[in-house]
């Protein structure tokens, strides 16, 4: 079980620097890919915008520090986000958010369902084996066991947020599709095509 401690007790303030570490590279890796939120993949944080994000965000991290699993469970997490954001964060900065949505997109409505849905399984069950791994061979409720558990929900996260990503796209398309049948001497809107979503995990501020 997970126990709580208090706050004035050492450990209180360990658990809370990790998770404003955690928290913060989230916030850094998601500020320097998409400064707007524009590719953003979480709705809930793209809603909420920086302020309110970093608002609730503090008050979280301040409650969960009580908890040092959970606490570890999401700086674990975070920190493993936050180094998906950095990987690609570079390009998204240097084409531009929108650019690089437009771009992303594209390639999305390209690829073969079949094929892009394999590759993320493969990304997102590896990931979570390693996790599991983590897990099983840990005693219930240690570090280990809680870090085993952030890598899993990472996992999971990437895997939902870029299937909802997917699936949003490629409804886009369909919608425009039958438009463009309706009314066959219209242009195709780009713009209808660049959903607003992007396919990396819930990044950000969620």
């Amino acid at each position: 079980m997970d126990n709580s401690v208090s706050f004035d007790g050492r450990e209180y303030l360990l658990m809370l620097g990790l998770l404003v570490f955690g928290r913060g590279m989230d916030f850094l890796s998601t500020w320097i890919a998409t400064p707007n939120l524009a590719l953003e993949g979480n709705p809930l944080a793209k809603k909420l915008g920086w302020r309110w994000g970093l608002l609730l965000n503090a008050v979280l991290v301040a409650a969960l520090a009580l908890w040092p699993l959970s606490a570890i469970v999401v700086a674990t997490a975070s920190v493993l986000v936050a180094a998906r954001n950095f990987q690609s964060a570079w390009l998204m900065r240097s084409l531009g958010e929108d650019a690089y949505r437009e771009w992303h997109v594209q390639r999305v409505r390209e690829t073969r369902v079949t094929l892009h849905l394999f590759c993320l399984a493969g990304n997102t069950s590896l990931t979570a084996i390693v996790g599991a791994a983590l897990i099983y061979f840990s005693k219930p409720w240690q570090v280990p066991f809680a870090i085993g558990m952030g890598t899993v929900a990472y996992a999971v996260a990437v895997a939902f947020y870029s299937m909802l990503a997917i699936w949003r796209i490629h409804q886009a398309t369909k919608r425009e599709a039958r438009r463009l049948q309706a009314f066959p001497h219209q242009q195709p809107e780009v713009e209808a095509l660049v959903v607003e979503t992007y396919s990396r995990p819930p990044d950000g501020i969620g």
